[in-house]
């Protein structure tokens, strides 16, 4: 077999393991994708707890989206500090919520389902602040399209089993593996959901709790020691 062919069967028998694992999830995301996309931009680098607490205070503090838009950039930045850097993450809030009501008339984006996927992507990575991971999240959670979002946990997991190169990034992660999947919504749910929960609970980033995880057997990283040197690991000194 080529070397591709090779690491889709083995992303597809690693993705099997952890549907064994964790069950099969229907897919789910919040019923308003407004707050899907503006929750998403608070989680960046927080706990979901803080994003919680960061999403309510501000919608109590500014019921409307236009009252989001112009408050006074202290007073949102105050608002979301329980996420981690307000200070970055409100001037993006209130820029594309700018964009999006100058361009839509409102603040809203049920507009995208009516788009192809393609144009759903383009027309969210050109707004303010909306990266990869925020659109294909949203995409996928919200309108159920064929997109594969690949946060840290998703890019460590895969990066240690070597489905990924070792210098690869989360960004150009993306492509890479939903080429060596079904292109189907549920399938492409489960397989973010599951990889992601097992960063969080058992492929964690620098105490991997390898002795336990179901993948061990065909994970690069567990068979060289834990010594791999991975953009996605902290470089580990060796034993003396």
């Amino acid at each position: 077999m080529e070397p591709t062919t090779d690491l889709a069967a083995k992303t597809l028998d690693a993705h099997t393991r952890l549907n064994e694992l964790y069950g099969v999830q229907a897919i789910y995301g919040r019923a308003d994708p407004m707050h899907e996309l503006v929750g998403t931009i608070l989680s960046h680098r927080t706990t979901h707890q803080n994003e919680v607490t960061a999403y309510r205070t501000m919608r109590e503090r500014f019921p409307t989206w236009e009252a989001v838009r112009d408050a006074p950039l202290a007073d949102l930045i105050d608002s979301i500090k329980t996420a981690n850097y307000p200070e970055v993450k409100a001037p993006y809030i209130q820029n594309l919520l700018t964009q999006l009501i100058r361009e839509r008339g409102a603040a809203n984006i049920d507009f995208l389902a009516e788009l192809t996927t393609e144009e759903a992507m383009k027309w969210l990575t050109d707004l303010p602040g909306i990266g990869l991971k925020t659109a294909t999240l949203l995409l996928l959670f919200n309108f159920k399209r064929p997109v594969l979002p690949v946060d840290t946990h998703v890019h460590r997991v895969t990066q240690r089993l070597g489905l990924i190169g070792p210098k690869v990034s989360a960004e150009k992660a993306h492509a890479i593996l939903l080429a060596y999947l079904p292109q189907d919504a549920e399938v492409l749910f489960n397989f973010h959901k599951h990889f992601y929960w097992h960063g969080q609970r058992t492929c964690t980033w620098y105490y991997p709790k390898c002795h336990e995880c179901v993948l061990r057997e065909m994970c690069d990283f567990y068979h060289a020691g834990g010594r791999m040197v991975l953009s996605s690991t902290p470089t580990r000194a060796k034993a003396k």
